[in-house]
């Protein structure tokens, strides 16, 4: 079993495959929740025997921001919001399931690393009680 820790955003937790991207967004079993300016697509599978059991996509559209220093700095500040929540989709999760979570940013302007977080922790607590 991978041992969790509330301080890390581990290798292994980032989406990066192809064909899980496709699950998740086409796979058609996904489900989804908003809090504008964030959304969250997720969904659960049968863990594999390798796998971690939470993996994340962050997305921010060249659409939304032309410049990657803006795009980046927004990733940046999901995945620190994402790292200090991460625990409670870990506690949540039964042991054999894998939770797939794509979180994708919708606005066109900045917000404040606080006010992200507290979406963020929303939309988490709102998957957690669906798992």
């Amino acid at each position: 079993m991978l041992t969790v820790s509330r301080s890390l955003f581990p290798k292994q937790e980032r989406m990066v495959s192809r064909q899980l991207i496709e699950l998740l967004f086409n796979g058609g079993s996904s489900r989804s929740t908003a809090i504008f300016p964030l959304r969250i697509v997720y969904v659960t599978r049968e863990r594999p025997q390798d796998g971690a059991p939470v993996q994340l996509l962050v997305s921010v559209s060249k659409k939304r921001f032309k410049h990657a220093v803006d795009r980046n700095r927004v990733k940046r500040q999901l995945r620190e919001a994402y790292r200090r929540h991460s625990y409670l989709l870990h506690e949540a999760l039964p042991e054999d399931k894998q939770l797939l979570v794509a979180c994708v940013w919708l606005s066109d302007r900045h917000e404040d690393s606080a006010a992200i977080e507290q979406k963020l922790l929303t939309l988490i607590q709102r998957v957690t009680g669906k798992l």
